[in-house]
């Protein structure tokens, strides 16, 4: 009897191109036992190392979808579902550009430097002020000036450019 493995297509979802051989070598290396299974707590882990950005509550969702306790397993198929159903869900430039008009109050089509970098510096998951110098060198943002959301949502949401 032959043993089949088998890799679904590779996804393509806004404008990334993810390979399943990528999924598995991460997955991998989470897999302590060799079982070919992750304990539901290194889920978060494995998907922020794959790219997406879950919250503790969509691994909640995840792991109820598919009835698994956080103290747990999952096999490497529900882990491909879950991916999936996550890189899915996410759109960075959605979220950006709300956030981002969500600040500009009188709908002027940018912020000031400044309140970015108040922001930025001050909530979620925060930067420090050299690591918002960097963003605003990369994207050309001068510190005393005005950030135009849609083009810096554009900036920074280009695909890394491989040297």
């Amino acid at each position: 009897m032959h043993t089949v493995s088998f890799y679904p297509a590779p996804l393509y979802i806004n404008c990334i191109f993810y390979l399943p051989e990528e999924f598995k070598e991460c997955f991998s290396l989470y897999d302590k036992k060799r079982k070919g299974k992750i304990e539901a707590k290194d889920l978060i882990t494995v998907m922020r190392c794959l790219g997406t950005s879950p919250t503790f509550s969509e691994i909640d969702r995840h792991l109820q979808v598919h009835k698994i306790d956080k103290k747990g397993e999952l096999d490497f198929s529900t882990f491909l579902t879950m991916m999936h159903r996550q890189i899915q869900q996410e759109d960075p430039k959605a979220e950006i550009l709300e956030a981002m008009r969500m600040t500009d109050k009188q709908k002027k089509g940018y912020i000031l430097a400044s309140e970015l970098r108040a922001k930025l510096t001050k909530l979620g998951e925060k930067l420090t002020e050299k690591e918002v110098d960097d963003l605003f060198r990369e994207t050309n943002v001068k510190s005393n000036g005005k950030v135009h959301y849609e083009e810096f949502t554009r900036m920074v949401t280009l695909p890394p450019v491989d040297y």
